[in-house]
Order: C-alpha cells, then sequence, then structure tokens
C-alpha cells in the first residue's frame, strides 16, 4: 500500500531496557544496522502492525514490553535513487513512519531473531540512547535524529526514568 506521493505506510520501533540502552539490530547477511520496522497492512493499526513486526523481527509479544510514546506525526524518508524499484507500479520513492518507544518489561533472553523462515536482523545488542543516530545510513538520519529527540522529551531515557506529563507523546510510566 503506497500513498499517492509514493510513500509506504510503515512503523519503527525503538526498544530500550531499564538502563536506557536501545536495542541496535544488525541486517541480515549485511553490514548495516538499524532499528526494527516494518509496512502497514491494510485495515491495520500502526498499533497493530507495530506488534506483528516486534513478533516477526525480534519475537517479542505484547506481554514483552511496554509502549511509552509513539510519535505525534509520520515521520518521511526517500530512498537513494539507487534502491527506488522503478519497474513496480506505484513507485515507492520512500517511507512514512509512525514510531513506537517500548520498554523491554521481559528478560533478553525473549528476543529471538529466527522467528521467521526470512528474518530481517541477525544479531543485536544494547547501544547508548543517541548511538544509533550516528551510525545508521544517511538516508534514515533526519528521521532517527527527529524520534529520538521526540522520544526524549518524555524525560531522561537514557537513564531509563520517563516523565510523568500530558504530552501526547509520553503514554504511559
Amino acid at each position: 500500500m503506497i500513498d499517492d506521493d509514493g510513500y509506504r505506510p510503515n512503523v519503527g520501533i525503538v526498544i530500550c531496557n531499564r538502563q536506557g540502552q536501545v536495542m541496535w539490530a544488525r541486517r541480515f547477511g549485511q553490514h548495516s544496522w538499524q532499528f526494527p520496522q516494518g509496512g502497514i497492512n491494510p485495515g491495520e493499526s500502526a498499533e497493530q502492525a507495530m506488534y506483528r513486526e516486534l513478533f516477526e523481527e525480534v519475537g517479542l509479544s505484547r506481554k514483552d514490553v511496554r509502549i511509552l510514546a509513539s510519535t505525534r506525526n509520520w515521520l518521511r524518508y526517500k530512498l537513494p535513487k539507487r534502491l527506488v524499484r522503478w519497474d513496480t507500479k506505484p513507485v515507492c520513492i520512500g517511507q512514512k513512519q509512525k514510531w513506537f518507544l517500548l520498554q523491554l518489561v521481559s528478560g533478553d533472553a525473549e528476543i529471538n531473531m529466527q522467528t521467521s523462515s526470512t528474518p530481517e536482523f541477525d544479531g543485536w545488542r544494547w547501544v547508548s540512547y543517541w548511538y544509533p543516530v550516528r551510525q545508521v545510513v544517511s538516508f534514515k538520519r533526519d528521521v532517527y535524529r527527529r524520534v529520538m529527540k521526540e522520544f526524549r522529551e518524555c524525560g531522561d531515557v537514557t537513564a531509563g526514568k520517563y516523565a510523568k506529563t500530558t504530552k501526547r507523546i509520553c503514554l504511559s510510566t
């Protein structure tokens, strides 16, 4: 499902632990790392897609996480021209994403990158909160910076503490 502007609706997932670190996942068979993300199916809400992608990509279910926040708006990035599939219709020029900040409430042992016959990732690690902004592929960097800045408004994410606030993005503490 691609919108009239050529963007595919998608969810992005930032998972943090109690120490304020975030999960950083290595793309299967590659040297690139990113946060889990995936498309929203027709008839599926962003939250439903997030839980589906969470299980498909990292093996976690609802009981393993707590939603702390979601982005106010859709955030977009364009794909580099070399990655656009010009022979498919409609042409997808990028992603528009709704992002979720989740806290892992179960243990690391619940994380399983092999729940699918075609896994997205083959490794993961905990990294400091801002590390992904510097390390993600360049065409996603602005979205990552905006996501992490917006989620930072919820409180001291790096210390694992979240503000009690009425801001729309801060859903719970």
